[in-house]
């Protein structure tokens, strides 16, 4: 399966949410590629730091060099980490792709955004039954704030898109680890960041979560 995560706006989390993804599938024992096509290259610098703390799995990052289906279908799993700086290259990663997944700040340019993501991808020749599937990512942590909550309703009614309901908040331990080159659930497995990050790989990832339990 190819699996893009991608958006059209910078500052989603992007890059944190795929490095944890490659982490936890390489974990799994899966064989992955991933694939960084976001100019600022920051999978590629975090696995550089992992591999310079010696920190195993190692992740392996390719650039766009390695954009080539039949290679990337040989797998059990590829991901690939998509920047709008070169709209050529994400078109062909979508394309390509089994299903996108769409990390959404709560904020209401955010949800713009989103749609018009979904406008995008639907003028593409794509895949037939491509998964649009988008997610809460560094949602409020207070109760009081009702914004994340709002952000979740307006996803769920948008067409052309699936809400998944596990959400990542915004949490320290997701900065912490991703600078440290560490998965949150390297750093801490029983910190709430985990929780929920381990919450949407169970909904990714259903037959994986069965067969491991």
């Amino acid at each position: 399966m190819i699996t893009v995560v991608g958006s059209l706006k910078g500052g989603s989390g992007k890059s944190t949410v795929t490095f944890n993804l490659a982490v936890w599938l390489t974990m799994a024992e899966l064989d992955i590629k991933v694939v960084d096509l976001d100019p600022q290259s920051t999978l590629r610098d975090v696995a550089e730091v992992r591999e310079e703390e010696g920190y195993t799995p190692l992740i392996s990052v390719m650039g766009k060099k390695a954009l080539e289906e039949k290679d990337l279908r040989k797998v059990d799993e590829t991901l690939i980490d998509i920047g709008t700086a070169d709209l050529k290259l994400m078109k062909k990663a979508i394309q390509m792709a089994d299903r996108v997944l769409v990390p959404v700040p709560p904020s209401q340019a955010d949800i713009w955004s989103t749609q018009r993501f979904i406008q995008f991808v639907g003028s593409l020749d794509t895949l037939d039954g491509l998964q649009l599937l988008a997610f809460i990512n560094r949602g409020d942590t207070h109760h009081a704030v009702r914004e994340t909550d709002e952000a979740a309703a307006a996803l769920v009614s948008l067409p052309g898109i699936r809400f998944l309901r596990p959400r990542l908040c915004q949490r320290t331990i997701f900065r912490r680890s991703f600078s440290e080159g560490l998965a949150v659930f390297e750093l801490n497995a029983k910190s709430k960041g985990t929780k929920e990050f381990n919450a949407l790989c169970a909904k990714l990832y259903p037959d994986l979560v069965g067969k491991k339990g």
